[in-house]
Formats: C-alpha cells, sequence, structure tokens
C-alpha cells in the first residue's frame, strides 16, 4: 500500500485524538448534551458532537495528504466535504437544537443532492441472472439521494451504545477500503485515500467514544458517518467491472437490517414508521442479559461478517448462482436471529415455529417462544 495511505490513516487519527476533547469542551459549552431517559442506557449528561471532530479530522487530513498523491478525483473529493459540510451543520444543529424531522430531512437531501450534482450517481449495476443495467438520470439522481438518506438514517439508527455506530461504521468503511485495493478502477486511489483517512478519524474518535464513552457523536456524527458510507459505496462501485448491487448493501447490512426489521416491527404493531422504540438489535442484546461492551463486539462481529459476504460477492460477481445462494443462506440465517431475539416480535417467529416442526430442537429457540 502507497505510504501516503498509512500517513493520511495516522493524521487522521492524530487529529480525531486531539480534537475530540476541544469538541467536547465546546458541546458543553453550547449545550449540546444528551441526557438520560427511558429509552437510552447512558446515566449521566453527555457531550454530543462528536461528529464534528470526526469531519474536521477527516477534512483536515485530506488537504494535507491529497497535494503529494497523484490521481485523487477532486470532484469526488470535494463532493464529499461539501456535501458532509452540510450534513454535519444539520446534525450539530439537531444535537444542540433536537430539531424536527422534516428539517433534519431537508439537511440530509440537500447534502445528497450535493453528490448528485458533483456526478456521483447509482447509474448501473450488475443482477444475478439479470445483467447489466443501466439507468436513465430521471431515475438514477432520485435513487441515488433516496440511498443517500436512507443510509445516512440507518447508521444514525444504530447509534445507541457507546461506540457501536463509529465502529459499524469503520468496519464498513475497511471493506469498501478493501474492496478498492482489489478491484482496479479509475477512481481506486481516490476511494483508497478517502476510505483511509475516514478510518482513522473513526478510530481517533473511538478513543473516546468507546464504553465507557467520555463523548457521543450525536446525529452530527451518526448521519456524517452514513452519509460518507453511502457516497463512498458509490464512489468506489459505480464504474467497476464487478458492480454489483448487493455489495454496497452487504457493506451496510447491519444497519440497513436494523432500520429494515423496525420498519416491520412498527408496521406489525400499528405504530408509526418515525416513533422510537426500544426494541434495536443492541437493545434486544441487552436484554438478553449481555454486557453492554459484549454487546457491541457482537454487533462489531454481525458487521464484519456482512464485509465478508460483500468481498466474496465481489470476487464471485460471475457466478450467479454462487451468489444467490450465499445472499439466500445469509438471509435465512439474518431472519433466524432476528426472530431469536425477538427484534421484530416476542411473539410471532414463524421460521423458527417451521423448523421446530421440521424436528429442529434448540434451547435458545424454545426459551424465547411464550409459554
Amino acid at each position: 500500500m502507497n505510504v501516503l495511505y498509512v500517513l493520511g490513516f495516522v493524521v487522521s487519527c492524530l487529529f480525531a485524538l486531539l480534537l475530540t476533547p476541544l469538541v467536547k469542551r465546546f458541546a458543553f459549552w453550547v449545550g449540546a448534551t444528551d441526557k438520560p431517559n427511558h429509552r437510552k442506557v447512558h446515566t449521566k449528561i453527555m457531550a454530543r458532537m462528536g461528529g464534528v471532530a470526526i469531519f474536521l479530522a477527516f477534512v483536515g487530513a485530506f488537504f494535507v495528504i491529497s497535494p503529494a498523491l497523484s490521481g485523487v478525483n477532486a470532484n469526488a473529493a470535494l463532493a464529499l466535504v461539501l456535501g458532509g459540510l452540510v450534513i454535519v451543520i444539520t446534525g450539530a444543529l439537531d444535537d444542540r437544537f433536537e430539531l424536527s424531522p422534516k428539517w433534519k430531512l431537508l439537511g440530509q437531501i440537500i447534502a445528497a443532492c450535493i453528490v448528485v450534482a458533483f456526478g456521483l450517481k447509482i447509474n448501473e449495476f450488475n443482477v444475478p441472472f439479470g445483467g447489466h443495467i443501466s439507468l436513465p438520470d430521471y431515475i438514477s439522481m432520485p435513487l441515488t439521494v433516496l440511498w443517500i438518506v436512507g443510509v445516512s438514517n440507518a447508521v444514525n439508527l444504530i447509534d445507541g451504545l457507546d461506540g457501536l455506530s463509529a465502529g459499524v461504521s469503520g468496519i464498513g468503511t475497511g471493506t469498501i477500503l478493501i474492496l478498492a485495493l482489489l478491484t482496479p478502477f479509475s477512481d481506486a486511489v481516490t476511494v483508497v485515500l478517502l476510505c483511509t483517512i475516514l478510518l482513522g478519524s473513526i478510530t481517533g474518535f473511538l478513543f473516546y467514544n468507546f464504553h465507557p464513552a467520555k463523548i457521543f457523536m450525536g446525529d452530527s456524527g451518526a448521519l456524517f458517518l452514513g452519509f460518507a458510507l453511502a457516497t463512498l459505496s458509490i464512489l468506489g462501485f459505480k464504474v467497476s467491472v464487478v458492480l454489483s448491487l448487493l455489495t454496497p448493501i452487504m457493506i451496510l447490512g447491519v444497519p440497513l437490517s436494523d432500520t429494515f426489521f423496525a420498519i416491520m416491527r412498527r408496521f406489525l404493531n400499528k405504530k408509526p414508521i418515525s416513533e422510537a422504540d426500544k426494541n434495536h438489535l443492541h437493545h434486544c442484546l441487552l436484554q438478553l442479559g449481555f454486557s453492554h461492551r459484549t454487546t457491541v463486539l457482537i454487533i462489531y462481529g454481525i458487521a464484519a461478517m456482512f464485509g465478508g459476504v460483500a468481498i466474496v460477492l465481489n470476487n464471485y460477481n460471475d457466478s450467479a448462482w454462487l451468489t444467490v445462494l450465499i445472499v439466500a443462506i445469509l438471509l435465512f440465517v439474518l431472519v433466524v436471529g432476528a426472530e431469536a431475539i425477538g427484534i421484530i416480535s416476542s411473539s410471532k417467529k414463524p421460521v423458527i415455529r417451521f423448523l421446530q416442526k421440521l424436528g429442529v430442537k434448540s434451547t435458545s429457540f424454545n426459551s424465547r417462544l411464550p409459554k
């Protein structure tokens, strides 16, 4: 690997280590704090706005390293920086003033539109048995905005435990980095550089954010990390020969699946989709008796599993049947696991009950079913 990439990681990590304590003081000064309530697991007032430190470290390292590296797509990088600035400001305002959902959504849409305006769009992909599909602008542009907004909110939804959102985002960033190193394409230099400095920023921030956390990233951090991951996944795979619709979805498997299960849970319980609850993946694992830190590490493992599947799918993209088989197995394991921990419903477990009828015995399954 180019030594400049390693240097970018180190510089961004150091920037995050130095900036986070300053941002923490600023957050307390302006009143951007998170107070305990019945939905939250922390028991004291915590500073928010940690995402500002992540963003500043990311941008600072980029402007330090990029001039020395040839082949960087300045247009794509500028889209990520400017769009990221809008979404960090939106998140920081929410961290302080608790913006209404419509204003937060507006900021996310503006940030996504900036990315589209710079020419980054989901305009082509390969699907098993479907071959190569190209999308016209009137489909690719709104699809890109929807993807960026959706991923931003998905990462924000899992930001419920110390180090959880940052760590999962770091694993996703690392997966994109590995794929960019393994698959030569025109913007590989840009993707690798942006991934290494983003990973460094996350790592430096995690020093203060892993349990027990000294500061929360807040919406400024969770929304920015989701925005960055969504944008990098578009940049990393929009022109790749082995482009696959499934690859970026797998990279972001944990936040996307948790969001999907949340929507299903609220639909089945006839509650508004936007209504917050305490039945996300991390909540369910805590209710099963796992400690705070163990719960986070379990979800890290799940995120790494999704990342590994993304790498496998990317390497064997030409084998449609293998892709279908891998995805089918993953979805089956995902559904069984979701039912076992009760993330959708504590009583409705159709797949597990079907397995039991087939003679599959499991103490954990039985213990979770209602008497």
